[in-house]
């Protein structure tokens, strides 16, 4: 069964809306990221942030107020015309919510406890669901009124790529007619300071790939599909294939080999009915880390050995963390949307300097473009701690 994403709300460091975020990718535009000194002690790091107020919450629904949330709302405002038709004719108990997050409100959590801790008592406006990993789906089921499956996927940097094929599945399975997918993370001082003590955090741009690459920065982002059956009115583009895996190898840190990478490709791939060749680009994890860019490169060789045009974007978005697959699977359909009429594609944004170590990619430069000729597809990589990988395909339904 093909599964359509039929709509797209997001907003990350590119922009608060779809054509913004379009217009900054194709530039190649990372002025999103900038850096600021409160989030670590001692330590002035770039940040993807999302700049500016966010919108309140819903009338009655104050107390699930988190930046996450918010985040999640300004997304789902985007497409709530095409949420309500949904609704409209399939009903509510027939509309599903599969998102996926690793932080959720954990940043107004930590600052309530710290309050408790000085003060003996939480603030007026702490609330302990804030926090829980369920939170951003159950806030949408509450103010959009839904009473179908609605659930929250937490596999760190797959999350949200976890939840497109949870999303697919519940539709393969008669259970939902049409699903809201995606996912949201914002910035938080807990995942700043994680990253920093793992010595994975970098105090410059990005630079993926490159033999001077020394970790990543983090991103904050909410992003949202419908997904249905049916085709939309605009061109029909579908989750063609997925692959997931998990291959244990370490807490922290990827098999080097990159079997783990290369068992989800093949996998999506087969899922999709389609040979390495047939890819059209490849959004890579590509999080500038020495050990996940080394392993990357080398599964992406074996599998592709003619090449395909490739590219990270984490140094305009940075790591989003759990909303990371569905920000890169986003990507991948606004190259494929109306809102790319000259067929670009993103970036590779780094210093040139390749590292000798590694097999040689096929960089897209911001020359190379897409190409109107259907059928398209692309690939995009998410890969988690624990081995958990995930790949999708996204192109034009057949």
């Amino acid at each position: 069964m093909t599964a359509y994403l039929n709509a797209l709300g997001l907003i990350c460091a590119l922009g608060r809306n779809r054509q913004d975020v379009a217009r900054s990718l194709w530039a190649g535009d990372c002025s999103g990221m900038r850096h600021e000194a409160h989030w670590v002690p001692a330590r002035n790091l770039p940040v993807a942030a999302v700049r500016g107020p966010l919108a309140a919450m819903p009338q009655g629904l104050e107390a699930q107020s988190s930046r996450n949330n918010q985040l999640l709302l300004e997304a789902t405002r985007q497409i709530e015309d095409d949420i309500r038709q949904a609704i409209q004719r399939h009903g509510s108990g027939r509309i599903g919510i599969v998102l996926g997050t690793s932080t959720s409100g954990i940043d107004e959590a930590s600052r309530g406890i710290a309050r408790y801790l000085q003060d003996g008592q939480f603030p007026a406006d702490y609330d302990y669901r804030q926090q829980e990993l369920s939170a951003p789906a159950n806030f949408l089921a509450e103010w959009l009124q839904l009473s179908g499956p609605a659930y929250v996927i937490s596999t760190a940097c797959t999350s949200s790529a976890r939840a497109l094929i949870s999303a697919r599945r519940l539709l393969d399975l008669g259970l939902c007619d049409a699903v809201l997918c995606g996912g949201v993370d914002s910035l938080c001082k807990l995942t700043l300071n994680g990253f920093t003590s793992l010595e994975a955090v970098s105090e410059q741009r990005c630079n993926p790939f490159s033999r001077n690459r020394d970790g990543i920065n983090i991103g904050e982002a909410a992003v949202l599909f419908l997904m249905t059956r049916e085709p939309g009115p605009s061109a029909p583009i579908a989750l063609l294939g997925s692959g997931a895996g998990s291959d244990a190898y370490h807490i922290s840190a990827p098999a080097p080999d990159g079997r783990g990478a290369l068992q989800a490709m093949r996998q999506a791939l087969h899922n999709a009915g389609l040979q390495p060749g047939q890819i059209d680009y490849l959004n890579l994890h590509g999080t500038a880390t020495q050990h996940n860019d080394a392993m990357e490169s080398l599964a992406v060789a074996q599998l592709f050995p003619e090449g395909v045009p490739c590219s990270s974007t984490k140094p305009m978005s940075g790591h989003t963390l759990g909303a990371a697959g569905a920000l890169e699977a986003a990507f991948c359909w606004l190259a494929l949307s109306p809102d790319n009429p000259d067929q670009a594609l993103p970036p590779h944004v780094w210093d040139a300097q390749p590292d000798p170590a590694l097999p040689a990619l096929h960089w897209v430069d911001g020359s190379q473009r897409l190409g109107a000729q259907t059928p398209r597809r692309l690939m995009s990589n998410s890969f988690a701690f624990g081995g958990n990988n995930v790949s999708l395909i996204i192109g034009d339904a057949p």
